[in-house]
Parts: structure tokens; sequence; C-alpha cells
């Protein structure tokens, strides 16, 4: 994906939101046992990479120097779901005590009245950190009422043809019709 449609896709406005939210990334990388991992994390978001945070001695922190390729989702729990997939590469540092965007993405998970005892609390407890940074190279949108996947698009459209009965390459409905036939049978 070249990386100005990267750049487009993170800079939606719903993008933005989900980047924004309080909602944990899920990071899926490869582990050293070559088998796949999936964590909930805290995340921070630049306005070009994605950081995590997490104890040097962390599983994941070997694991990504060995494949420094992740996946990420951020989604909602609502319907219809909300969904910002991103692919790309980090790149890892070991800070000295707290790294800000370690801070900047609890600030949105810890409550503000709780806040300030969760930072003196962590800045006993972390003398270093890793400091992950996620530079996206592939980025998609899921918002099913714009855009849907491509394999329940095609679907869609394959069940629209059958009703009408033209082809599917000449269906020439936007996606956003061919979702709403999908989640309202219209």
């Amino acid at each position: 994906m070249r990386q100005e449609d990267v750049i487009r896709v993170l800079n939606e406005p719903l993008s933005q939101e989900l980047l924004r939210s309080a909602i944990p990334a899920r990071v899926a990388y490869t582990g050293t046992d070559g088998f796949p991992r999936a964590v909930p994390i805290g995340f921070h978001w630049d306005g070009r990479r994605i950081f995590v945070c997490t104890p040097p001695n962390a599983y994941k922190v070997r694991a990504l120097e060995k494949n420094p390729k992740v996946a990420l989702t951020i989604d909602t729990n609502a319907h219809p779901p909300h969904i910002l997939l991103v692919r790309g590469t980090v790149s890892i540092d070991i800070v000295d005590g707290v790294p800000s965007e370690y801070l900047e993405g609890a600030r949105k998970l810890v409550p503000e009245q709780q806040f300030q005892a969760f930072e003196s609390e962590v800045r006993s407890l972390y003398k270093q950190m890793a400091r992950i940074a996620i530079t996206p190279e592939w980025a998609k949108l899921l918002d099913f009422e714009t855009t849907i996947p491509s394999a329940v698009e095609e679907l869609a459209m394959r069940r629209e043809s059958e009703r009408s009965g033209s082809s599917p390459q000449g269906s020439q409905r936007p996606a956003w019709a061919r979702a709403e036939v999908l989640w309202t049978g219209r």
C-alpha cells in the first residue's frame, strides 16, 4: 500500500476517533516459538506512529526484536462495528523511566481522578521501559455503513445479482449501499 494511501485512511475522521479513543489496541505478532500472539494494550498515536510501551523484559520485546512485523486493530463493540486495521513494522527503544507515550496512552484508560496515583505507582515501578513505535505500512477502515470487508462485499454483490438476475461484476452500487443490503436485507 502506498504511504499516502495509508495516511489518507488514518486521517479519516472515524480513524482519528478510534485512534483517540479509550479502546485498547489489539496487537498481533509472531512469538519466538513461531505461534501468533494477540495482546490488548494501551497505545498513543502521535500522528505518524502508534506507540505501545511495556517492561523491557516482556516476552513481546524479544519476539518483536526477532520479527518486527505486527498487525493491530482498534474496534468498537457497537453495531454496526467500526474497525481500524493496521499493519506495520516496529522499532524498539529501551528508555529510562516512563515514556510520555505510555502516560498519554494510559490517560485515555485510567479515570481522571485516579490518574495521579496511577502515574506515581508506575513511575516507582518502572526504572526502564521498552517504547515500541509502530510505523503503519497498511491500513483499512471498516464502518459497515460505507465500507465492509472485501469478501463480505463480494458475497453481498453476488447475492444482489442473483436476486436481480444480473452479473456480479455489473453491480455498480456503492459500498455503502451494499453494506445496507447486508445489514437490512433491502
